[in-house]
């Protein structure tokens, strides 16, 4: 079902989607900055949020939003689904005023949502259905990543639509992998959330201790930085306020990844099994 292999693809930035319509589904601390980069590279891109908070910000930061999900949709060369769980996914592709009744044909979406693989499949299957292209297309770098445009993101689907939605994920991301098949982008997302979950919680109760036994923590995570427990949430996204600015650990932990986030991506992981 899946294919054994991920070949990584150095991307970069082409002209040829410059004019491209997008419709983007979900303002939230990943979402807005991504849309905002893509509309920073030309593409004209309209949002959809179903947070009145949400609309609100999106708009004071520049985004044009849509006021359905259908206008959301209509006439869009690429729609971005940026969205919380699988549920709200399927149902913002599938319901009557949704992706699928309403997006053109030949339109490509990119779900960048960390969901259920298998129900990847199922939305590519149903896309086919109404002459559109579904990809799953989740991507790693956090909020820094998303506003320095520098995502990561992992990609099922054919290599030709890979191809086909390259110019949509360079304009937000730096690295681009094709996984394989449907699916397989969501499969690599949910083992990497799983690794960055154990990580996470690794880090925190390491650093905690280190400072209830008296050590300075900067001097702990500058030491851990170089050493074998050297990782991501050490030495790039320390928990610990103080360590490292500009991480949520130093904003009061404002527009970090929330625990419930983290909660469903590891139990997407056993439920994918």
């Amino acid at each position: 079902m899946f294919s054994r292999y991920c070949f990584a693809v150095r991307s970069f930035h082409t002209s040829t989607a410059a004019a491209a319509k997008v419709g983007f589904f979900g303002l939230g601390n990943m979402g807005l900055p991504m849309a905002l980069n893509l509309k920073k590279n030309g593409f004209d891109v309209t949002g959809y949020d179903v947070s009145p908070n949400g609309i609100k910000v999106a708009e004071e930061a520049g985004i044009q939003m849509a006021a359905t999900t259908a206008d959301a949709a209509k006439d869009k060369d690429f729609i971005v689904t940026s969205l919380p769980a699988t549920k709200h996914v399927e149902d913002t592709l599938m319901k009557q005023d949704g992706i699928f009744k309403n997006a053109k044909k030949g339109t490509i979406i990119c779900d960048v949502s960390t969901i259920n693989p298998h129900a990847s499949i199922k939305f590519a299957a149903e896309a086919q259905k109404y002459e559109m292209i579904f990809m799953d297309t989740p991507m790693s770098g956090g909020i820094v990543g998303a506003k320095n445009g520098t995502l990561t993101f992992m990609v099922g689907g054919s290599i030709e639509n890979f191809e086909k939605a390259r110019p949509l994920l360079t304009g937000m991301g730096k690295n681009l992998f094709h996984c394989g098949g449907p699916g397989t982008g969501e499969i690599a997302k949910l083992t990497n959330n799983l690794i960055l979950g154990i990580s996470m919680v690794a880090t925190a109760e390491g650093m905690a201790i280190g400072e209830k036994l008296g050590i300075d923590p900067k001097i702990l995570k500058d030491i851990l930085s170089v050493s074998t427990a050297r990782n991501w949430c050490i030495d790039t996204y320390n928990p610990r306020p103080g360590n490292i600015p500009g991480t949520p650990a130093c904003r009061n932990y404002e527009g970090g990844f929330m625990v419930e986030l983290i909660r469903k991506d590891l139990a997407l992981a056993l439920e994918a099994i």
